[in-house]
């Protein structure tokens, strides 16, 4: 037979800071996230036809009011000046609610719509003739989605990954107008 030994200790797992392995610090590692969503995210502002006028990417973990600001300032192109005639509208989901995306909206002269799905449903359930308006965003993003390097970002770099979602933007700006004028 052979000798049998008890193992020294009480038999547990010793989990005490000196038992953890330290790894050595490595200027190549990842920066460790903060927030809990790992991705991306875009702000996409779009006119009435859901061609992009401005596009901002960002971390997941980035809320959308944060994002507000830097979407209404990219814009590609000069902005025509609204009038009493013709006010420019701000359609936006329940993620732009609060005191600083209204004021960001209002400091740019644009009159807010900023609705809860049920609200939209509920508006459009009682007011005859009242149109849901937040769609159109969302159909742009449905077709950001359709290029498939997009919808799964395995880019490295954040300027690679804003370099495709222009050239995804202006591909869909040329689809719009190949259907207006062609």
């Amino acid at each position: 037979m052979t000798v049998w030994r008890a193992s020294p200790g009480s038999g547990k797992v010793s989990t005490g800071p000196w038992e953890k392995r330290h790894w050595p610090s490595n200027a190549w590692d990842q920066t460790p996230r903060i927030g809990e969503k790992n991705g991306r995210k875009r702000s996409l502002l779009v006119d009435g036809r859901g061609v992009p006028l401005s596009l901002v990417a960002s971390g997941a973990n980035v809320h959308d009011v944060k994002l507000l600001e830097p979407t209404l300032e990219a814009m590609v192109m000069p902005r025509p000046e609204p009038s009493a005639e013709h006010p420019q509208h701000f359609c936006a989901d329940a993620g732009y609610k609060g005191q600083a995306a209204l004021e960001a909206v209002q400091a740019r002269d644009y009159l807010p719509h900023i609705k809860q799905r049920k609200e939209e449903a509920e508006a459009k359930r009682t007011q005859p003739g009242w149109k849901a308006r937040r769609w159109v965003v969302e159909r742009s993003h449905s077709w950001m989605n359709r290029f498939r390097k997009l919808l799964v970002s395995f880019e490295k770099t954040e300027t690679s990954y804003r370099a495709l979602l222009s050239l995804a933007a202006a591909l869909i700006c040329w689809r719009q107008t190949i259907t207006i004028y062609g």
